[in-house]
């Protein structure tokens, strides 16, 4: 027997198990030592992603004595860190924008962890539990699916949401429009009416509830939508969040069951035309509701609806904001030619974004 087979011999008696997996997303064979060898997606590949030099079907007995045991260390442990630096290298593939941050996030919910707490803990060894749960989470994300559906929460000013495939994930753009709206708010002199129209998550009504100055406590909010599956989630959050008492939700297909005059009424409006939808990553297009999205042919049709029934509704002198797409901007202010004070506002990207008008 050769010297090399009696190496690999002893190796096996020190109860290390050779595993050799073909590791399809790197097109390659890669041999790791493992006391408890398991099929795992970040775990099983002792190489950076796309940097193994075992190409397919080249693996034979010489490779194997060439590497094992003495020239190939045992599989380290799959710490925190290792599992978030193999990660990160996998979106990165994947073409995913922030690969790190999103490495975090789904492995600090498969730990139940705050994804702070990953900072103290890069040399802990998630159990095998965690590692399935986190294993199961990569593999969707990398088919596309958004970490706020694989996590169910999405944060939005500084609050927790719950989110699902029946609502919008909540965007940094959103937030320019409820500070406008807050900025509205804190000008009443008396404690005004608002309408959320297309709630969603319910992310602006809760937002402003949250946020409402002291001598505007009275302030009513009324939030809408035609889902009732996402009114359920936004009622959900007015919940956890304190302020389902201050917000009424109501189905309704925009403003269609508000008789009520208005102070206020704002909008997050599906505002994405035809050609725009064609042209949305594929974790938008695929996963997030169309519905909620696309408008119609040009973009507009949503809002076309929706400014005569706000001008029906809105007190003198009441205000309407509406988040916009940049590509309709001068077509909705034409729309609103015989409105007051009409401003298109950038977001903080610098993009056209808010639209705002007075009755």
């Amino acid at each position: 027997m050769s010297l090399a087979h009696s190496t690999v011999l002893l190796a096996i008696q020190k109860c290390l198990v050779l595993r050799v997996q073909t590791v399809l997303e790197q097109n390659c064979v890669v041999i790791s030592w493992s006391e408890n060898p398991e099929v795992y997606a970040p775990g099983s590949c002792t190489h950076a992603p796309g940097s193994c030099e075992l190409p397919a079907k080249q693996y034979n007995a010489n490779t194997v004595e060439s590497l094992c045991p003495s020239n190939m260390p045992a599989e380290e442990p799959w710490t925190v860190n290792r599992l978030l630096t193999w990660t990160r290298g996998f979106f990165q593939n994947k073409g995913i924008e922030k690969p790190q941050l999103e490495a975090e996030i789904l492995l600090a919910q498969a730990m139940n962890f705050k994804r702070i707490e990953l900072y103290t803990a890069f040399e802990k060894e998630p159990t095998e539990t965690q590692r399935a749960a986190f294993r199961d989470f990569v593999k969707r994300r990398g088919n596309g699916e958004p970490t706020a559906y694989l996590t169910g929460h999405k944060e939005f000013y500084s609050l927790p949401f719950q989110v699902d495939k029946h609502v919008l994930i909540p965007r940094p753009e959103t937030e320019d429009l409820v500070l406008q709206a807050l900025d509205k708010i804190k000008l009443c002199e008396h404690a005004p009416t608002i309408a959320d129209v297309g709630t969603g998550s319910g992310i602006i009504a809760i937002t402003l509830a949250k946020h409402l100055p002291k001598h505007l406590s009275a302030t009513k909010i009324i939030a809408v939508d035609i889902s009732s599956e996402a009114l359920d989630i936004a009622r959900r959050n007015a919940a956890s969040l304190g302020v389902a008492d201050r917000i009424e939700f109501r189905q309704s297909d925009l403003l269609e069951i508000v008789p009520e005059k208005l102070d206020i009424i704002v909008s997050n409006p599906p505002y994405v035309s035809e050609s725009e939808y064609d042209a949305l990553p594929t974790d938008v297009k695929n996963f997030e509701p169309r519905g909620a999205l696309l408008a119609g042919a040009t973009g507009t049709e949503i809002i076309e609806r929706l400014i005569p029934q706000s001008a029906e509704r809105l007190q003198v002198g009441g205000h309407l904001l509406m988040e916009i797409s940049p590509m309709i901007a001068d077509a909705v202010a034409k729309m609103l030619q015989d409105w007051n004070d009409v401003q298109i506002l950038p977001d903080s990207f610098g993009r056209q974004r808010i639209v705002c008008g007075v009755r």
